[in-house]
C-alpha cells in the first residue's frame, strides 16, 4: 500500500467506530492465488496485490472497474454485487448489475498472473459495451520514480527491478493518469479513484504508476480478458509474450474455470478426502503460502506499522504450529499433504540460527530476516527481546516429523540436536524458561505459556528416533519443566498464572496457557500425569475457558486473549473475542479430555462436549467464520471483523481439531523401539 491509498484510507476512515484510518483491509472479498502471488477482489470487483511477502513483488496497490453503455461509464461499487469461491476452486466470481445489465466477473491468479474476466449475462450488446479498467501499480512498492511503457496492446510499468505487465484478450485503448498531487493529498476529502484527468504537461502520464484502459467485450456472449503479470527476470520480450498470451489464452468463461480448476487440483486436495469445512482451512492456508512452504501469518493490512507491527511475515510460532497441526491432520485423515510438511522441514532448517534458535520473524518468500522487535538473539548484550516459545514450537514439530513422516532425515536430526541446546539455554536453574517476550508480543516475564511449549518440544524430542544421548537429555529437561510448573499454580484461583512478573505471580486469566493442555497430553505419553497435575489441569482449563468466554449482546460468542485485553477495542469497552483463542480452547478442551479418558477420570465427556461447543464457533457455519470460510483475527461484539483476514493459524488448529473428533485413531500411534515407556 503506497501512501497515497493510505491518505485517502485515512481521510475516509476517520471517526468510524470500527475501522482504523489508513489500513488496506481484507475483513471483505475473497482472495485468489496459490502460487506466488496473492490477489485480494473486494465486493466491488476492484483486485490488490497482497503478493510481496510471498514473492518479493509488490504488483497492483489499487483498481477500478466499470461497464460503460451508451457513452456513459458506470463505475462497480459492490452495493448491488454478489460475490463468493467457484466451488472448491480459488476462482473469485463477483456479480454486478447496472441498471438493466448483469456483468459477471472472475478472478483467478496462478503462478504470477492474475486474470480478470468479465462476461456480459443480460444486457446490451457487444457493439455496444465496454470495460473501463483503471490501475495502479506499484513496483517495488513505489509510488514515485515509476514509468509507463505502451506497447500497443500491452502496458509496462515499472520501477527498476520490478517490472507489471498488462494486456487484454480484445485489445487496449491506453492512457496514463496523473496520481494525486500534494494539494489533493493535503486536501480534508478523499481523492476519487480514478481521479479526473488533469489538463498537465504530457509526460506526467509516463511517469505515473496509473494506468486507464478500455477494452471492448466481444463475441456472441461478450466478454474480455484482463491478464498482469509481475515479473523481476529482465526479459521483456519474454514478459510480453507470455502476458499476451495468457489474455487470450482464457478469453472465455470455460478457460478461466477450467483453469481455476486444474490449479486447485494440483494446489490442494480433493475435497472428499477432507472434513466439512475442511477444503474452505486448506485453502486459507494455501492462500498464505509462499513456494518455500512458509506462511505468513495474514495478508498485510498495516503496511505503515500505523496500529501494528504488520503481519505479512513468517513467525515461527505460527508456522510451526501451522505445521504441527496439519502434520496432524494429515496423518489421520490421509490428506496428501508430504509436500508440505517436507517443504516446512527444510525451511526452518535453512532459517536456523547458530545458536540453535530462530529469530521473530523472517520473509516467506526466501527465509531472510524481517523487520521484528524480538531479534534479541541477533543482538550484541543480553536481551529479554526473544520469544522462546518460537523455537519451541519449531522443536516440536522437527520432532514429530521425524518421528511420524522420515526418521532418517539427517538434516532434520541435525536441526533438533542443535535445537535442544538453544533450548537449553533459554531455561533457568529452576526449571524454567527465564526472561523473554509472550505469544501475544505485548509483554515480557517468564510465562506459563512459554514453559508448556518448552514441555511439549522436550517430550516430543524425547519421544523422537533420535541418539539415545539426546533423547534422555530431553527427557530429564521435560521432568524438570513438569516439576517446575508447581511453582506457578495459584491456588485461591485454581488456575495456573500467566507469568511471573518480577516476584510476583500474574494471576490473569490467559488463553495462550491452555496450551499447557497439550503439553501434558504428550507428556503423558512419555512419562504420565500424576492425579494432583490432572486435578490441576481440570480446574485450570475449566476456569480459563469460563473466565475468557464471552457472550456479547451480538451476533457472535466466543473467547478472548486474556483477562484485561486492551488491544484494538477501539469505542468497545469489553476486550474483543478472538478467532485463536476461540479455537485453541476447543482444542485445549478435546486435549483435555483425551488425557483425561487415558486416565479413567470421569471429567472426560464434560471437556469433550465444551470442546465440541467451541469448535462449533470456528467451523462452518459457526459465527466467527466469514464468507469464503475466513477466519479473521478478531471481531467486534456486532460481529464486524477485524484485523488479518484470513488469519492461518485458528484455521489450522480447527482443521486438526475437527480432525481429531473425525478420526481419534491414526496413525498417531507410536510403533517400534519408539514406543513410550510410562513409569
Amino acid at each position: 500500500m503506497e501512501l497515497h491509498g493510505a491518505l485517502n484510507d485515512y481521510k475516509r476512515s476517520q471517526g468510524d467506530p470500527q475501522r482504523f484510518p489508513g489500513e488496506r483491509r481484507s475483513t471483505t472479498g475473497l482472495f485468489s492465488g496459490l502460487d506466488e502471488r496473492l490477489v485480494h477482489v473486494a465486493p466491488d470487483g476492484s483486485v490488490r496485490d497482497y503478493s510481496y511477502p510471498l514473492s518479493g513483488l509488490a504488483g497492483i496497490d489499487r483498481s477500478r472497474f466499470g461497464l460503460a453503455t451508451d457513452g456513459d461509464v458506470h463505475w462497480f461499487d459492490g452495493e448491488d454485487g454478489d460475490q463468493r469461491y467457484v466451488e472448491n476452486t480459488a476462482i473469485v466470481e463477483t456479480t454486478h448489475t447496472v441498471g438493466e445489465s448483469t456483468c459477471v466477473q472472475y478472478d483467478v491468479t496462478i503462478g504470477r498472473f492474475h486474470l480478470t474476466h468479465f462476461t456480459l449475462a443480460d444486457g446490451p450488446s457487444s457493439d455496444d459495451a465496454s470495460i473501463h479498467a483503471c490501475f495502479g501499480f506499484a513496483p517495488e512498492g513505489r509510488a514515485g520514480r515509476i514509468g509507463q511503457l505502451w506497447h500497443g496492446d500491452a502496458v509496462e510499468v515499472h520501477h527498476d527491478t520490478e517490472h507489471d505487465f498488462l494486456a487484454a484478450s480484445t485489445g487496449l485503448t491506453v492512457t496514463g493518469q496523473v496520481p494525486e498531487r500534494f494539494g489533493e493529498l493535503l486536501a480534508a476529502e478523499p481523492a476519487d479513484f480514478p481521479r479526473s484527468q488533469a489538463d498537465d504537461r504530457y509526460e506526467e502520464a509516463r511517469l505515473s504508476p496509473i494506468v486507464m484502459t478500455e477494452l471492448a467485450l466481444s463475441g456472441s456472449s461478450p466478454s474480455a480478458t484482463i491478464a498482469t503479470l509481475l515479473s523481476d527476470d529482465g526479459d521483456r520480450t519474454d514478459a510480453l509474450e507470455r502476458v499476451r498470451a495468457a489474455a487470450i489464452d482464457h478469453e472465455s468463461t470455460d478457460a478461466i474455470l477450467e483453469a481455476g480448476q486444474a490449479q486447485a487440483r494440483d494446489r490442494l486436495l480433493a475435497p472428499d478426502r477432507c472434513i466439512e469445512g475442511g477444503f474452505s482451512d486448506l485453502r486459507a492456508l494455501a492462500l498464505l503460502r509462499a513456494p518455500t512452504g512458509a506462511r505468513m501469518a495474514g495478508p498485510e493490512f498495516d503496511p505503515f506499522y500505523r496500529y501494528s507491527g504488520g503481519y505479512g511475515y513468517t513467525w515461527f510460532r505460527d508456522d510451526a504450529e501451522i505445521a504441527q497441526f496439519l502434520l496432524d491432520a494429515d496423518l489421520r485423515l490421509g490428506l496428501g499433504l508430504e509436500e508440505w510438511h517436507q517443504k516446512s522441514a527444510r525451511f526452518y532448517g535453512e532459517t536456523q540460527l547458530g545458536d540453535g534458535t530462530w529469530p521473530h520473524r523472517v520473509w516467506p518468500h526466501n527465509g531472510e530476516l524481517a523487520p521484528g522487535w524480538a531479534h534479541g538473539r541477533l543482538e550484541e548484550g543480553d536481551s529479554d527481546e526473544y520469544q522462546a516459545d518460537q523455537s519451541a514450537s519449531v522443536a516440536s514439530f522437527l520432532a514429530t516429523y521425524l518421528r511420524h513422516v522420515d526418521p532418517a532425515d539427517e538434516q532434520v536430526r541435525e536441526t533438533i540436536a542443535a535445537a535442544l541446546d538453544g533450548l537449553d539455554d533459554s531455561l533457568e536453574a529452576d526449571g524454567l524458561p527465564g526472561q523473554v517476550q509472550n505469544a501475544w508480543e505485548n509483554m515480557t516475564g517468564r510465562f506459563v505459556h512459554t514453559a508448556a511449549t518448552f514441555l511439549e518440544a522436550y517430550t516430543a524430542i524425547a519421544r523422537a528416533p533420535v541418539d539415545d544421548a539426546l533423547a534422555t537429555r530431553a527427557r530429564e529437561r521435560a521432568r524438570d519443566i513438569y516439576a517446575a510448573l508447581d511453582d506457578l499454580w495459584v491456588a485461591d484461583r485454581g488456575v495456573y498464572a500467566m507469568r511471573v512478573a518480577g516476584d510476583e505471580l500474574d494471576e490473569r486469566l490467559d488463553g495462550s496457557t491452555l496450551a499447557l493442555a497439550t503439553a501434558h497430553l504428550e507428556y503423558d505419553g512419555l512419562v504420565g500425569v500424576d492425579d494432583e497435575r490432572l486435578d490441576r489441569l481440570v480446574s485450570h482449563v475449566e476456569t480459563t475457558l469460563d473466565g475468557l468466554y464471552r457472550d456479547p449482546d451480538g451476533p457472535i460468542e466466543g473467547l478472548a486473549r486474556f483477562e484485561g485485553d486492551p488491544w484494538r477495542v477501539r469505542e468497545q469497552d469489553a476486550e474483543k473475542i478472538w478467532t485463536v483463542t476461540t479455537a485453541w480452547g476447543a482444542r485445549a478442551a478435546i486435549d483435555l479430555s483425551e488425557l483425561l479418558a487415558t486416565n479413567d477420570r470421569d471429567e472426560a465427556g464434560a471437556f469433550d462436549e465444551y470442546g465440541r461447543t467451541l469448535l462449533a464457533l470456528v467451523g462452518p457455519g459457526g459465527p466467527l467464520r466469514r464468507p469464503g470460510g475466513y477466519l479473521p483475527e478478531q471481531l467486534f461484539d456486532d460481529g464486524t471483523a477485524d484485523s488479518a483476514t484470513p488469519l492461518g493459524w485458528p484455521h489450522a488448529i480447527r482443521l486438526a481439531t475437527a480432525s481429531a473428533l473425525e478420526a481419534p485413531s491414526s496413525s498417531l500411534a507410536d510403533t517400534g523401539d519408539h514406543t513410550p515407556v510410562r513409569d
